[in-house]
């Protein structure tokens, strides 16, 4: 017997950070938008668990030890419940690693599921979320999916209405950026500074429920930006590539350092993706649609 889970990237539509806290964690109004590429993670049975297996793109670059948030995550539900973590899991990749599309968390929440599913806990939404919570900031949004507001370090949603359906264009860099790093550069850049309190923009949230991309192009933000730019360059040449390609914003996904483009309709973006491919900017681009479902047993 086996179970499979599929479950979706996500784009930061807006990313407001605060000052660090005293716990190291900063304060976010986060926007998550789950967006159409997906992992899929397969539990078997198996002894002397958990025992990670991966495939697909950047395969090699993915920890297959207890540090992989999927391992961790059928540890925690184990723990919770008093189970032995008897489980082989592997995981089709296909979200960019280390790319600030949440991609480790999204096999955090896809494991999670599908080991509750295999095991037959019985664990509610809330106790899995709850657990979701434990393992990381993103970990919660990618079990939900859709679109919602993210504060504290991320992790307390708030679901979203979404009007319609956004074409994005997600280019790959040539190399990751680790997310610790780009907010200690967050935190060096802004030494000395007033950081407001981060809040979510009301234009944006009725750009989203109104299903309207040249308002939400008008209102996208992303603070750690600048520190992914700061830490990674070339990443502004990829950025001014996909707007010249007919982009109606671009921006750096989360911590990066995939970059997102925002498409006025599906032709635009396929446009859009050719254009970037072509540019010699990035290893490569992927058009897909927003929102989608948050992690799905197949």
């Amino acid at each position: 017997m086996s179970v499979t889970v599929r479950v979706p990237a996500k784009v930061n539509v807006q990313l407001a950070v605060g000052a660090a806290r005293p716990d190291g964690f900063h304060g976010l109004a986060n926007v998550f938008l789950a967006v159409g590429l997906y992992d899929e993670i397969t539990a078997t049975p198996s002894a002397g668990g958990p025992r990670i297996t991966c495939s697909g793109p950047d395969a090699a670059e993915v920890p297959l030890d207890r540090t992989n948030l999927a391992a961790r995550a059928a540890l925690a539900l184990a723990g919770r419940y008093g189970l032995a973590p008897d489980v082989h899991l592997h995981i089709t990749k296909d979200i960019p690693v280390a790319g600030g599309m949440a991609g480790g968390s999204a096999d955090g929440a896809g494991a999670l599921l599908a080991c509750d599913a295999l095991w037959g806990t019985g664990a509610s939404r809330a106790e899995l979320l709850d657990i979701c919570a434990e393992l990381g900031s993103d970990v919660p949004f990618s079990l939900v999916g859709g679109a919602a507001l993210g504060t504290g370090r991320g992790e307390r949603l708030t679901p979203l209405e979404v009007g319609g359906t956004f074409h994005w264009v997600f280019a790959r860099a040539a190399r990751g950026l680790s997310t610790p790093a780009v907010f200690r550069e967050f935190d060096r850049l802004t030494e000395g500074l007033r950081i407001p309190e981060p809040v979510a923009s009301q234009d944006l949230l009725d750009a989203l429920a109104k299903g309207d991309p040249e308002a939400l192009a008008a209102t996208v933000s992303n603070d750690l930006q600048p520190a992914a730019l700061s830490l990674f360059p070339e990443l502004a040449d990829t950025l001014a590539a996909g707007r010249a390609a007919g982009a109606l914003t671009a921006l750096v996904s989360g911590s990066g350092p995939t970059t997102a483009f925002l498409a006025p309709d599906a032709t635009a973006a396929e446009d859009i993706a050719r254009a970037l491919t072509a540019s010699g900017t990035c290893r490569s681009a992927r058009v897909a649609t927003a929102p989608a479902p948050g992690a799905t047993l197949v």
